[in-house]
């Protein structure tokens, strides 16, 4: 397996006393495509501004 073109280790985001994301771990390899696919609500922009 080739180093990952991102690597993201136990990333979490809390607003005040929220925790909106907990415990993300993800390895995307050069090449690979991945969608961020949760209900409404649920942290996705969060995620996504975290990781750009």
């Amino acid at each position: 397996m080739s180093t990952p073109a991102l690597s993201i280790r136990d990333l979490t985001k809390n607003f005040g006393p929220a925790e909106i994301i907990r415990g993300v771990t993800l390895d995307i390899q050069p090449g690979e495509r991945h969608a961020i696919i949760w209900p409404n609500g649920a942290g996705n922009a969060s995620l996504f501004n975290l990781i750009s």
